[in-house]
């Protein structure tokens, strides 16, 4: 069996490592023969060398991916059959300990916190090499320093939280331990949905509300029409990062949010900012975010449950080094968390299929309240900008894409 387990991890990572890179190959492909010969219809979104510019970003960034995919790759598989994840183990293993749950939540962040360093050089080239040679990158060194250390301590105190309130169950509540974790970490991601706006984004970014009376006006009165109660609407300083304008929705309830990049504000039109505001009302009034709270709560009761499986089943940890007569519950919470993946990487579709599902609702509902020329103009200003790739391979966009492409939602605006 532990042959069976071994023979099928390393299938599923060379298969979604070479699923990656066909992907990858096939939509540079497809950009550069659309980049030698632009049709009119991409030359009315960007002129000619903004179009080759962004061309040349999107190949830049699918080179980096490709890098990037070989070397996680090659530190996944050193990390999973060197035998230091064992090795690392027996640190923590300290006989008639009173300290159990701490122990193995310590092991996990430790060595989860060790493998992230990996990612660091790869982060910084995308930084300050290629988001900087095509004039996005805003941040410097020390704030990007700041951001990883503080990104460092929310993740531990998050980490060691969830973490060992799994193992206490695991240890505490028997067979069906799984359920009731489910139901508490149902209950943890419902506050984090209203406790991240509050407390963790304004640790990383300024938020304040819009100024602008006209501007202001407009969107607030936009959101009494629409039914969408806001007590403000929200201006993030991302400029101070980067030169990429979004808008984003956040929150539950009451503690709902609308955040506008101040790019953004420079960057439109009042039309088009009614519109993006529209769009992102639209996602509240359709009920898209408790259909993707309720998904990612079916998804991870069904990790759990598989979890629970593979706690009582010795040889899937001894599979990769661990002594199951010597191990608790930290080294099969590892390799899940390290190898799940490499089986939700085959949803991805029906993920983005939906995604650009709600996308597109959303769309229609800015069209119905500002009509479909202002969130057209809005999403080629976001293209141009952006230097979004207006010509990726259906494959490509098909399993990756959380939202429609440029083209496609042009069309469904304009279809009436």
């Amino acid at each position: 069996m532990e042959t069976f387990i071994i023979i099928l991890i390393l299938f599923l990572i060379l298969a979604k490592l070479a699923w990656e890179t066909f992907l990858t190959l096939l939509n540079m492909a497809e950009v550069r023969k659309r980049s030698a010969s632009p049709s009119q219809q991409i030359l009315e979104v960007m002129d000619r060398d903004t179009y080759q510019k962004s061309t040349q970003y999107t190949i830049a960034k699918e080179k980096l991916g490709l890098v990037s995919g070989f070397y996680d790759t090659a530190i996944l598989l050193l990390v999973l059959f060197s035998g230091a994840l064992p090795w690392f183990y027996a640190f923590f293993s300290i006989p008639g300990a009173d300290f159990y749950v701490l122990y193995e939540s310590a092991y996990i962040i430790t060595a989860i916190i060790i493998m992230s360093v990996f990612g660091i050089p790869l982060d910084y080239y995308a930084r300050f090499n290629l988001e900087e040679r095509f004039g996005f990158n805003k941040s410097t060194i020390k704030l990007w320093i700041t951001d990883k250390l503080k990104g460092l301590v929310i993740g531990l105190i998050l980490g060691i939280l969830i973490i060992s309130l799994i193992i206490l169950f695991i240890s505490r509540l028997g067979e069906y331990w799984w359920i009731w974790a489910f139901m508490a970490l149902f209950a943890f991601q419902v506050v984090m949905m209203i406790l991240y706006p509050m407390i963790i984004l304004p640790w990383f970014n300024k938020l304040t509300p819009l100024e602008d009376n006209e501007l202001k006006t407009r969107l607030m009165d936009l959101a009494q029409r629409t039914g969408f109660k806001a007590r403000s609407i929200q201006v993030m300083d991302g400029s101070k990062r980067s030169g990429h304008s979004n808008a984003f929705f956040t929150g539950i309830g009451r503690f709902r949010r609308i955040v506008l990049f101040d790019t953004l504000i420079e960057q439109m039109t009042h039309d088009e900012l009614e519109a993006v505001l529209a769009h992102e009302i639209g996602h509240y009034k359709k009920g898209h975010v408790p259909k993707m709270l309720a998904l990612s709560a079916g998804m991870s009761l069904a990790g759990l449950w598989v979890l629970n499986l593979l706690l009582n089943a010795p040889f899937f940890i001894q599979a990769f080094g661990f002594d199951p007569d010597h191990a608790g519950p930290g080294p099969a919470l590892l390799l899940f968390g390290l190898l799940s993946g490499l089986f939700t990487f085959w949803l991805s579709p029906l993920f983005s299929m939906l995604s650009r599902k709600h996308e597109y609702e959303s769309d229609r509902f800015a069209r119905e309240h500002t009509g479909s020329e202002p969130m057209s103009q809005a999403l080629l200003k976001l293209s141009e900008k952006n230097l979004s790739n207006l010509t990726p391979h259906p494959l490509y966009s098909g399993f990756y894409y959380s939202h429609p492409t440029l083209f496609e939602r042009i069309k469904a605006l304009q279809s009436g």
